[in-house]
């Protein structure tokens, strides 16, 4: 039994029910039993049975570009497993290790960047171990409004123009052409790791600027971005994937010519710097409960399920070889929490 907050999915499909589900920024899925575990240690001990058996409750946090595909996944999940609950909420990659996950709170932490020393110190500082598996691979895609007909791509030096911290504050300062209207930014918030990583890619030491419309919930960003013609933003590609009519996505010119985000370009590696691995962390003493682990080794297999990654969420899947390599890593890790 699936019930998700803010999001009505009768009668839609599931893509659409996944876009509406990433607006919300929460899921919850549970069996029609009461599950037991309060998420900090993966909930109740479980049992070493099949569907009929497993039961207790993961609390899951961080990036909301991972949020769609740990949804889908869950929700999948749940079909089989009624008797765990599953509960994920979206609160940035950065928001999701600092307040949940290294301080023992949360069973696993998505992120759209690798974890970073602060955070592997604040873990450690408080006895939290994990393990680092790749979830997908994404396009980070940046929006206009679908009415603005002067603009179809930007350099990365002219996406630095207008996202840095002394950013210009009209489109006729980045490009002669361009209206003399000011620029209206909508972009993920500071606690996200895709803001981490367009600061990577994109800006450098040039920082971020402050003036725009920062926000966890990538449905605020498509929001305001659809509501004027002078607008910008960036996030994951899954949502523009999830809603190709409500935004425009610009090709980014890296040197060779403006390359428009895709599931093609972002797999074959056309698509730079903007494509990037997608992560989940789960804590290994969580993975000494066997629902937890149970999870976490589906969530591994289903990374390479075409249909679920690529088709209804919108990212590339992993190679064969990756899971491979994911699974390995993650029984070792199963096998210290659980010897």
């Amino acid at each position: 039994m699936a019930a998700s907050h803010d999001a009505d999915t009768e009668g839609i499909t599931r893509r659409k029910s996944l876009a509406t589900l990433a607006g919300a920024g929460a899921l919850a899925l549970a069996g029609c039993t009461q599950s037991t575990g309060d998420g900090g240690d993966g909930g109740s001990d479980g049992s070493d049975g099949g569907s009929d058996s497993l039961s207790g409750s993961i609390n899951i946090a961080g990036s909301s570009t991972v949020f769609p595909l740990m949804s889908a996944i869950a929700e999948d999940f749940a079909e089989d497993y009624p008797d765990v609950s599953i509960d994920i909420s979206s609160t940035g990659s950065g928001g999701g290790f600092s307040n949940f996950f290294c301080v023992g709170e949360t069973d696993f932490n998505n992120a759209s960047r690798p974890i970073q020393p602060e955070e592997e110190q604040l873990c450690s500082d408080n006895g939290v171990e994990y393990v680092e598996l790749v979830a997908a691979t994404d396009a980070l895609t940046v929006v206009v409004n679908p009415e603005a007909d002067w603009i179809d791509s930007l350099t990365t030096e002219e996406l630095a123009m207008i996202w840095e911290a002394d950013a210009v504050e009209t489109w006729d300062e980045v490009r002669d052409e361009f209206p003399n209207e000011e620029i209206n930014r909508f972009g993920a918030a500071d606690t996200s790791g895709t803001y981490d990583y367009f600061i990577e890619a994109i800006l450098g030491e040039r920082g971020h600027t402050s003036d725009y419309q920062a926000t966890e919930q990538d449905n605020t960003i498509a929001q305001g971005v659809s509501g004027s013609e002078y607008a910008i933003g960036y996030f994951g590609f899954s949502y523009y994937y999830q809603n190709p009519d409500q935004l425009k996505a610009l090709g980014i010119d890296d040197g060779d010519g403006p390359v428009e985000p895709s599931l093609e370009t972002a797999s074959n590696g056309e698509y730079t710097p903007l494509s990037r691995p997608l992560f989940t962390y789960p804590s290994i003493s969580s993975l000494g409960n066997e629902h937890v682990a149970e999870f976490a080794r589906y969530f591994v297999e289903q990374t390479t399920n075409e249909d679920l990654v690529a088709g209804d969420v919108g990212y590339v899947p992993a190679t064969e070889e990756i899971q491979e390599e994911q699974m390995q890593t993650l029984e070792d890790a199963i096998e210290q929490a659980q010897g």
